[in-house]
């Protein structure tokens, strides 16, 4: 199955406004063909607007969170209508930074998943396991669960426009990666619930990325796997030359 590759900044709580204007310019026209590789950038709610106005024919913008209803007295959040109505396509759910410091559940991530795809928006949909998890052994049952909690009520339709990011708390920001094996190993892992869930079919067109402490020095090993069909990327998508440095290695997927 050829499934376009994808490499997806995690901008998080970082830069100016200035800043992000001067990153969507250096890199606008230098990204790869859509068609080849999906480019996205997932910034900070502020600067979504300016962002999408500002984006090239191969270069897609995405939020970070969005409210898993259609509106209500919720201060300070924001819907996924919001994000439609300004050219949004893509939107993260579940990070692991999310869960542990905002309460994200399974639960409100399989609510999050239905909005976005109802909503015409991909959502690049969160799981891994802690390092506690992980030395345990259990990593692959750990994240099975998070997979099937997160698909609850999803129809094959809906699925197909999800895509999957498989990131080991234990190594985002730490400097510490999976090794290109663990990675690919979870990440069949996981596919193999969506062929439960789902069929082979199905299963094999829903692209899983790898997130955690990837970096131009290692994306190479990493997207050279057989089932890592991209990167979410925190750190290294903040600087524009880093961020075309990792996008042109999944040309080469």
């Amino acid at each position: 199955m050829n499934r376009i590759p994808m490499i997806a900044g995690n901008w998080k709580m970082f830069k100016t406004k200035d800043d992000a204007l001067a990153f969507i310019y250096a890199v606008n026209v230098k990204v790869p063909e859509k068609e080849k590789v999906e480019s996205v950038i997932c910034a900070p709610a502020i600067f979504l607007r300016d962002l999408v106005k500002r984006e090239g024919e191969d270069l897609r913008i995405g939020a970070q969170n969005m409210h898993e209803l259609d509106e209500g007295a919720y201060t300070g959040e924001i819907s996924a209508g919001m994000l439609k109505s300004y050219g949004v396509e893509y939107v993260v759910i579940g990070h692991s930074e999310r869960r542990e410091y905002y309460n994200e559940t399974d639960e409100s991530v399989n609510k999050k998943l239905i909005q976005a795809v109802r909503h015409e928006i991909t959502p690049i949909v969160c799981v891994g396991e802690s390092l506690e998890i992980r030395e345990n052994g259990t990593t692959n049952t750990f994240v099975k669960d998070q997979v099937v909690k997160a698909y609850q009520n999803v129809t094959e339709k809906e699925a197909l426009e999800t895509v999957i990011a498989y990131e080991p708390i234990w190594a985002i920001g730490t400097g510490k990666t999976a090794t290109p094996e663990q990675a690919n190993e979870t990440i069949k892992a996981i596919r193999d619930v969506l062929v439960e869930l789902y069929g082979t079919t199905v299963a094999e067109q829903i692209r899983i990325l790898y997130g955690g402490s990837v970096k131009p020095n290692n994306v190479d090993e990493l997207l050279a796997q057989s089932d890592i069909d991209g990167a979410l990327v925190g750190g290294a998508s903040l600087d524009p030359d880093s961020f075309l440095t990792l996008v042109n290695a999944a040309l080469n997927k």
